[in-house]
């Protein structure tokens, strides 16, 4: 039976479970979204909290803030909006000068690993602070560790993991990603590296992510005698999880098909994505991952852009300038300049707008020293990198299909050029004279079901738009989530664990 804590009610405030994982890209996110979706349905109010996440994969709240990709999921698997406090530490990766530092939604500077590590104990009196506000307003709260616990390089002044558990005094979960193989020595080697007060603070362990549930609850009895932590879960790999966004760029070296296979007598809409170095918000393109005659590629370095392709999309950046260079490394300003004389079309999003046009300029530094270089030359517009970041949601009628969208716009640096006068979304955005050529600042355009029909038909006249809505596909994925979670996972273990 699932207790409800007075917390909701204006009480004492709610109890707490942390997710820990033996490593990175265990699972812990989306096993995070499947319980705070079961738990919801239970009648719980569940909150998800991660004190610290590391990922360009970013989404924008309603107050202007920003926090991880994967914790705007949580919220709506709890069925409430996004808050700053949900992920009150975010880093986001760019160029030279380390990672960009973003205290409860608002950038705080850049710093280097080793200068955040001296930065990182500063932060928490923020991560409890938020921690606290949740608290105040949940019957439960769901948090979500980062990486390992056991990363001895990252254990002093740690706030992500134990150095949160501890200070706010938090039992932990841990999870072991049983694909990667070798899941009781993942679970018995982090017991190892830990301290006798960190080992108590686990109470139990998940098997996550496997294709042979027989087998891991063998190896979870191994390491539940090896540890004396209990099992309270062996969770195998559930398809319907390959439609909901992913944390991070990590995601893309297993990424699975989201929804049936192309089995038309016509070959699909083929769209190809240079996987940049510092790609950010690829969850832009899920709804065209879930059509099922758009065939997606994400182009790996090394490999040439496909010349077959009937769309290119260049993706947001979290570093344009040093993408811009990476890009010409990779040979892909060639592979898109030829497409463009062939007449095949492009989008730029966000970053990947910038690129395209005749010039990126930083003359601040935002992105390291200060520096500029020509774009690409496919859009007559330049970028100046300078001014503060715009962070906000946006509702906009597009100019080419009168379509309504919904998304937001995360940038740094203002566009212009007579290639905007052609704006076709967003007063910043731009067109190409011949409309094969196309920029804008707005992510999440294409969850926009009547805009990406219609977009899809500008590549492919001839297309019928398929049933179903993708918001739709999300919301059920959530719920298939849940129930196989609820299926894998002992939920009244971990509600006695929560305190």
């Amino acid at each position: 039976m699932i207790s409800r804590s007075p917390a909701g009610t204006g009480g004492k405030r709610a109890r707490a479970l942390m997710i820990q994982g033996t490593g990175s890209d265990v699972g812990k996110s989306l096993l995070v979204a499947g319980l705070a979706r079961a738990l919801t349905r239970r009648g719980l109010v569940v909150r998800p909290f991660k004190p610290q996440n590391m990922s360009n994969n970013a989404a924008v709240t309603a107050d202007g803030g920003e926090i991880g990709r994967a914790q705007a999921l949580q919220a709506r698997a709890c069925g409430v909006a996004p808050s700053v406090h949900m992920n009150p530490v975010l880093l986001k990766p760019q160029a030279e000068i380390g990672a960009q530092v973003v205290v409860q939604g608002e950038v705080h500077g850049a710093a280097s690993a080793g200068a955040y590590r001296a930065l990182a104990p500063a932060l928490l009196a923020a991560v409890l602070d938020s921690f606290g506000r949740l608290q105040a307003e949940a019957d439960l709260v769901l948090v979500e560790g980062a990486g390992s616990p056991a990363e001895l390089n990252l254990r002093a002044g740690d706030i992500a993991n134990m150095g949160f558990a501890e200070a706010a005094d938090v039992p932990v979960v841990l999870v072991a990603d049983a694909s990667r193989g070798g899941l009781a020595a993942q679970v018995v080697g982090t017991h190892a590296l830990l301290s006798g007060a960190e080992r108590d603070r686990i109470q139990g362990v998940i098997a996550n992510k496997t294709d042979d549930p027989r087998g891991e609850r063998v190896a979870l009895g191994v390491a539940t005698a090896a540890t004396g932590w209990p099992g309270v879960g062996v969770v195998p790999w559930l398809a319907a999880a390959a439609c909901l966004p992913a944390e991070d760029a990590a995601a893309l070296d297993h990424a699975k098909p989201c929804g049936s296979a192309w089995g038309g007598s016509k070959r699909p809409v083929r769209v190809v994505v240079p996987r940049l170095s510092r790609l950010s918000n690829f969850d832009d393109f899920d709804p065209l991952r879930a059509e099922p005659d758009v065939a997606l590629t994400f182009v790996p370095p090394g490999q040439p852009l496909s010349r077959d392709a009937d769309l290119v999309i260049v993706p947001g950046s979290k570093a344009s300038l040093a993408d811009l260079a990476f890009l010409r490394a990779q040979g892909w300003d060639l592979d898109l300049r030829a497409h463009a004389r062939a007449g095949g079309r492009i989008l730029g999003l966000c970053g990947g707008y910038q690129m395209l046009g005749r010039s990126v300029a930083d003359p601040e530094g935002v992105e390291g020293e200060a520096a500029a270089a020509p774009g690409l030359g496919l859009l007559e517009v330049d970028t100046v990198l300078a001014g503060a970041k715009v962070l906000r949601p946006v509702w906009l009628t597009d100019r080419l299909w009168g379509k309504g969208v919904g998304g937001y716009e995360m940038h740094l640096g203002r566009t212009q050029g007579p290639d905007t006068v052609r704006a076709w979304l967003g007063a910043d955005s731009a067109r190409s004279a011949d409309g094969r050529i196309l920029g804008t600042y707005v992510h999440g355009l294409f969850a926009e079901d009547a805009f990406r029909a219609a977009f899809l038909a500008w590549l492919r006249p001839e297309r019928q738009a398929p049933e179903g809505s993708f918001q739709g596909r999300v919301e059920a994925a959530l719920d298939a989530l849940a129930g196989h979670v609820a299926a894998s996972v002992d939920l009244d273990a971990l509600d006695r664990m929560a305190r």
